[in-house]
C-alpha cells in the first residue's frame, strides 16, 4: 500500500515495455504490471536497511529502475542512481540470460571452467571484437592486432580462444583455465595425458550427463565384460557386433576386438579412470577400485 500510493499509473503506463505488452496478442496481466512496484520497494527496502544508493541492471530494467528512483527519492527525499547497461545478446539477437535458457554462469557448479572456456571460443567472428572489448582487460591495440592477425589466419580461431583464455582466467584463476584446456585436450583430441591427469571433479563436470561406475578388475577381464559391467551395450550378439563394428573406444582408442584383456596403463589410467565411449557422443566414467 505504501508503493502503490506513491506511483503514478501514466507513469507506469508510459514505459515502453508495458506499452509493448498492451498491445501485443497475449496482453499483460495484473501481476505483470504491478512488477515495477515491487521492484521499486525493493529499492527503497534496500536502501532503508543496508544504505543501498545504486541499482545496477540490463537496458531492459530501465523502467522498473526508474520506478524505484521515484518511489524512493519521493519517501525519504535523498538522492538515489540508477545505471543501466547494453544487453549482451546472441548472434541471432536473443537476450543472455538465465530466463532466456542460455546463460552461462559464474558459479562452477552452475558452468563449469571448461563449460565457459568452450562458450565463448565458439563464438562468432562478427561479435567477437566487440567481447573482448567487453569482457576483458586488453589494450585496444592489441585486440586490433588480435583482429589483424585473425584477418590472415582465419583458421586459427585466434581472436575465440585469447577471449575465452582470459574470460576464463578471469572468473576461475589460472587453475581454471589449465582445467579447461586440459577437459578441451581431453575431449576433442583424445589426449590420453590430459585424461590421466585430470581430476575427479574435473570428470565429473566434463562428462556431467555421462554414467559414472565403479568397478573391480578381475583377472582376464576383457573389453567385452567391460562393457557390459557398465551397462553401455545390450547383452547378446548385437553388443558383441557393436564391439567388432568399431563402435567402442577406450580412453579414445579404438577397439574392435571384444576378448582384448584389459591393460592398466593403456586401457585404465594412471589416475584409476577409462573412458568409455560407445559410438560417437554416448561417454561412460568407468572409476577403477583396489588396482
Amino acid at each position: 500500500c505504501g508503493a502503490g500510493g506513491r506511483l503514478r499509473m501514466g507513469t507506469l503506463l508510459s514505459r515502453q515495455g508495458c506499452q509493448a505488452r498492451l498491445r501485443s496478442a497475449e496482453g499483460m496481466s495484473l501481476a505483470e504490471f504491478l512488477y515495477p512496484a515491487l521492484q521499486a520497494y525493493d529499492f527503497l527496502h534496500l536502501h532503508r536497511h543496508h544504505g543501498c544508493r545504486v541499482q545496477l541492471g540490463g537496458a531492459d530494467q530501465m523502467g522498473n529502475i526508474m520506478s524505484g528512483y521515484e518511489l524512493v527519492t519521493r519517501v525519504t527525499g535523498e538522492d538515489v542512481f540508477g545505471i543501466t547497461v547494453p544487453l549482451i545478446t546472441s548472434t541471432t539477437g536473443d537476450k543472455l540470460g538465465k530466463t532466456a535458457g542460455n546463460a552461462v554462469w559464474l558459479n562452477r557448479d552452475k558452468t563449469s571452467p571448461f563449460e565457459l572456456y568452450q562458450f565463448f571460443v565458439r563464438q562468432q567472428d562478427n561479435i567477437v571484437e566487440r567481447y573482448l572489448k567487453l569482457f576483458t582487460f586488453l589494450p585496444l591495440e592489441e585486440i586490433d592486432h588480435i583482429m589483424e592477425m585473425h584477418a590472415k589466419e582465419p583458421e586459427k580461431w585466434g581472436p575465440q580462444k585469447r577471449l575465452a583464455a582470459e574470460v576464463t582466467k578471469l572468473v576461475h584463476g589460472r587453475e581454471g583455465l589449465e582445467s579447461a584446456k586440459r577437459c578441451t585436450k581431453a575431449l576433442y583430441y583424445s589426449s590420453v595425458e590430459a585424461l590421466e591427469a585430470m581430476s575427479d571433479q574435473e570428470l565429473q563436470e566434463l562428462f556431467r550427463q555421462a554414467p559414472f561406475a565403479e568397478l573391480m578388475l578381475e583377472p582376464g577381464m576383457n573389453v567385452l565384460d567391460l562393457c557390459r559391467k557398465a551397462n553401455a551395450i545390450p547383452n547378446g550378439p548385437s553388443g558383441y557386433q557393436k564391439i567388432t563394428d568399431g563402435g567402442v573406444s577406450i580412453n579414445g582408442i579404438r577397439e574392435t576386438n571384444p576378448e582384448t584383456v584389459l591393460v592398466v596403463g593403456q586401457h585404465i589410467l594412471k589416475n584409476g579412470v577409462s573412458l568409455l565411449r560407445i559410438g560417437k557422443k554416448n561417454y561412460y566414467v568407468i572409476k577403477w577400485l583396489q588396482l
